[in-house]
């Protein structure tokens, strides 16, 4: 069983902290599906944040399954303005995860796009320019399928060149917005495909629990990350 490391977070006394409300939206490797021991990588985020010592970030998990950029787009202002908790107040900063429901190809290996890519740059673009205007925003990139277990339910065909295209056209599209994204993907290519086969479920498209685990420490092995978990406003 793989140990997570302790992330580098500052400690303070609880009185003097005041945590962050953070915001996770995206589809279901936001919402944890296929990891029953630790229910994804933010919940078990949220969890570690809840630990006794750390600033207590608050952490919403708003992933839905089968949610593509134009579902998340539609809910992003809702979904934010509803979290503040406070009176007057609105969350600190999102995080979006999104793109690879829409790289799917339909019926068959050279069916159309779930989203077609042009109105995907598109409608990624626009996604990024709202969020930005709510608060800070931060993109976790989309895990490769296991091309070998493909159809997903028969009828979805995911592959690692559509993947890549279309987490390419996010990557730039965040780079041309100074969104810190996070390159999940070419990371965990880089591990190899043995390495990818064993993190995944039987269904090939949603991480396993030790999947999640891995992604997890990416997240907070991730510098962006890091330096908003330890963010927190001190008081005197």
């Amino acid at each position: 069983m793989q140990t997570l490391a302790s992330p580098t977070v500052k400690r303070y006394p609880q009185s003097n902290v005041h945590p962050l409300k953070i915001v996770v939206i995206g589809d279901s490797i936001v919402y944890g599906f296929g990891d029953f021991e630790g229910g994804g990588w933010v919940e078990r985020l949220r969890r570690n944040w809840m630990m006794p010592d750390s600033p207590g970030h608050v952490i919403y998990n708003l992933g839905v399954r089968g949610d593509g950029v134009l579902q998340v787009s539609q809910r992003l202002e809702q979904e934010f303005r509803n979290r503040g908790e406070l009176r007057n107040r609105v969350p600190d900063a999102i995080a979006l995860s999104v793109g690879v429901n829409d790289a799917a190809r339909l019926g068959r290996t050279s069916g159309r796009y779930f989203t077609d890519f042009g109105v995907f740059q598109q409608e990624i673009s626009q996604l990024l320019d709202r969020a930005k205007q709510l608060c800070p925003v931060y993109f976790v990139g989309m895990v490769p399928v296991d091309e070998s277990k493909m159809p997903f339910l028969d009828c979805f065909y995911y592959n690692h060149e559509d993947q890549y295209r279309y987490k390419e056209a996010t990557r730039l599209a965040c780079e041309a917005r100074n969104i810190p994204y996070l390159d999940i993907f070419d990371l965990w290519i880089e591990r190899g495909t043995d390495w990818c086969r064993e993190q995944m479920c039987a269904d090939g498209l949603h991480p396993n629990s030790s999947g999640y685990q891995a992604l997890l420490k990416d997240v907070l092995n991730w510098q962006p990350i890091t330096q908003l978990a330890n963010s927190s406003l001190i008081t005197a």
